[in-house]
């Protein structure tokens, strides 16, 4: 198995989740031990190319180690975890967990900002800081063109084309995507970028537009503790992330309008179904509202 894709998740349980740390070195026990019988029954351990037979049999495996109840409930809950991790970072299209009924999970739908929140988070970035700007820069570039984390710190200088108004986006399996970029965020990087020229630049960072203060290129956990900092700054009580930008970028753009098959190609997923939770998003916003102005809510 991919050790970046069990750091990633470990990062994601951590930062993201906000799991304690018992829990996530659990759950990635539970990883790893699931990988094992990947390894043994099929001599690899690709749990992205997993289906619902499988995990059947996984799940059938455990029994016969009479393990106990809690135990066999975590090492769902961990298989739970995982795959909607893969799903979130694009990696598969449907989540085999969800073919088994019992127990049965519901649809996941994601935190958003509103449109307010978003404003309060870019202007709790305090600009007369060191690494001011790049923070706005960076919240403009998550918010504005709905990239990913691990999108963002591979950015690099060679995929701005401002004059043009669009940056080219390198996202999984080294997939590209153009995506129009706005004046607020090019004037944020260009700000950054005057700073960025005053720096010592590590040679892995060179043509990498975001940059730690050693001048390397920054990691993604960085770019998680910068957000959930600034969020609070903001007053924001929501649990945030990175994503969670990209989530209220592409359901701001939803509820404006925009064409669903649009949204799907700006944020780069390969199916439309995919894309789809944020109808599920705004349907969950219209129900909310009609129930609070229904006179006979109560």
């Amino acid at each position: 198995m991919d050790t970046y894709l069990i750091r990633d998740f470990v990062s994601y349980l951590r930062l993201e989740r906000g799991l304690a740390r018992h829990t996530v070195a659990a759950y990635k026990s539970d990883l790893e031990k699931f990988c094992a019988f990947l390894q043994e029954r099929y001599g690899t351990a690709e749990p992205q190319k997993v289906g619902r037979d499988d995990l059947i049999a996984f799940i059938g495996s455990i029994h016969q180690e009479r393990l106990t109840e809690r135990t066999q409930a975590r090492l769902l809950s961990a298989l739970r975890a995982f795959y909607k991790f893969l799903r979130i970072e694009g990696r598969i299209e449907t989540d085999p967990v969800e073919l088994i009924d019992s127990p049965k999970i519901g649809i996941y739908l994601p935190v958003v900002l509103s449109i307010g929140e978003v404003e309060a988070l870019l202007k709790s970035v305090d600009l007369s800081h060191p690494q001011g700007h790049r923070n706005r820069a960076i919240l403009e570039m998550l918010y504005g063109c709905g990239m990913r984390v691990s999108e963002l710190t591979h950015l690099r200088i060679s995929d701005l084309f401002f004059q043009e108004e669009f940056i080219r986006i390198r996202g999984k399996g080294s997939k590209q995507r153009l995506a129009p970029v706005g004046g607020q965020a090019i004037r944020a990087v260009e700000l950054w970028m005057e700073q960025r020229r005053l720096m010592s630049v590590a040679k892995t960072g060179e043509d990498i537009v975001f940059l730690n203060r050693r001048g390397a290129p920054l990691t993604r956990e960085m770019v998680f503790l910068m957000v959930r900092e600034q969020a609070l700054l903001a007053g924001i009580s929501k649990t945030i992330s990175p994503h969670t930008l990209r989530h209220s970028f592409a359901s701001h753009l939803l509820e404006n309008g925009a064409d669903l098959r649009i949204i799907q190609q700006l944020l780069g997923h390969e199916s439309i179904l995919t894309t789809e939770i944020y109808t599920h998003l705004d349907a969950a916003k219209w129900q909310a509202a009609i129930l609070e102005h229904h006179p006979r809510r109560g």
